[in-house]
């Protein structure tokens, strides 16, 4: 087995072309007016949240590297490193990244990490680098199992992940509206990720792809942006604050100070944890799907459109 296989930091070799990237943003939106629009409390926010997430890489990235170490040892399987591994690797984990993004919004556990990516109500390249600095706790790691003991190495692996994190990036802006259809057909595009940073009832839960945008169509959960119901960003209570401590680790304490409820069983202090975000057990929130009805009781007429099929 090839133990010592090693692959560039790609994520860290790509961060000149995200500060060229948006400064570039930053000039196009000031010299025509339109594109989207910067508020420098959001912005720095979205930096030190970036910052953060590299911190904590670099901190806890041995609890996943050490786990996938430990699977590559014991499969028998190895597929090599041809270029034809790397590419069909690259194609599984996007459908992996698919599935933990899902996971991301309908289990409240992985969407305490996965929150803060959402917490902007701007929409603008620095928003890519608002990531999380506690994804080790959602234990998601356990997803790409399945690709080591297929026979990808795990340095492999990962090097497929920052691909996928690097072409993410570009999607993130305003300034690019919508790409040939062809495209628009395949890939991940600006107009389909913004949908799935919308706090509309119609796009909640939706267009969770990384670059292939075929997986949200083959699974259900593709919503196209439509131009009559322009993408309001944000959460569907937004925090009011800049507070990078605050972004990072509030839903965490929410899930704390709701499963130590008095009075509630043992089943309603679990839901609290891993049901989808909103579940109470009092019915005080709402969750998407009923936020989805709540809209289609005041707008009846939507009912069997898009977002609400």
């Amino acid at each position: 087995m090839t133990d010592q296989l090693t692959y560039p930091d790609v994520v860290q070799l790509a961060v000149p072309f995200f500060i060229v990237a948006i400064l570039i943003e930053l000039v196009w939106i000031a010299f025509k007016g339109r594109g989207g629009r910067y508020e420098t409390r959001d912005a720095v926010t979205s930096l030190i949240m970036g910052a953060g997430n590299v911190a904590s890489g670099i901190i806890l990235g041995f609890i996943a590297w050490g786990f996938f170490m430990v699977l590559w040892q014991i499969t028998p399987l190895d597929l090599g490193t041809g270029w034809w591994v790397v590419v069909i690797c690259f194609v599984l984990d996007d459908l992996r990244y698919y599935w933990v993004h899902r996971f991301g919004h309908r289990i409240r556990w992985v969407w305490a990490s996965h929150v803060n990516h959402h917490s902007s109500q701007h929409y603008n390249l620095t928003t890519a680098l608002r990531q999380t600095w506690t994804g080790t706790f959602t234990f998601m790691m356990v997803v790409r199992a399945p690709l080591i003991l297929l026979g990808f190495h795990p340095a492999m692996v990962l090097f497929c992940g920052g691909l996928n994190l690097i072409y993410q990036f570009w999607i993130h802006t305003e300034a690019i509206k919508r790409l040939p259809r062809w495209f628009e057909a395949v890939m991940n595009t600006p107009s389909h990720h913004r949908a799935h940073h919308g706090r509309n009832a119609r796009y909640l839960d939706c267009n969770y792809a990384g670059v292939l945008i075929i997986w949200d169509k083959m699974f259900g959960t593709f919503v196209p942006e439509q131009d009559d119901d322009k993408v309001d960003y944000g959460l569907v209570h937004n925090l009011g604050t800049f507070n990078p401590l605050r972004v990072a680790f509030h839903e965490w304490i929410g899930i704390y100070r709701d499963m130590t409820q008095p009075g509630l069983s043992l089943r309603e202090r679990l839901m609290y944890a891993v049901a989808p975000p909103g579940w109470c057990h009092d019915g005080s929130r709402k969750s998407s799907e009923e936020l989805k009805q709540a809209h289609l009781d005041r707008n009846p007429e939507d009912k069997g459109g898009v977002g609400f099929t």
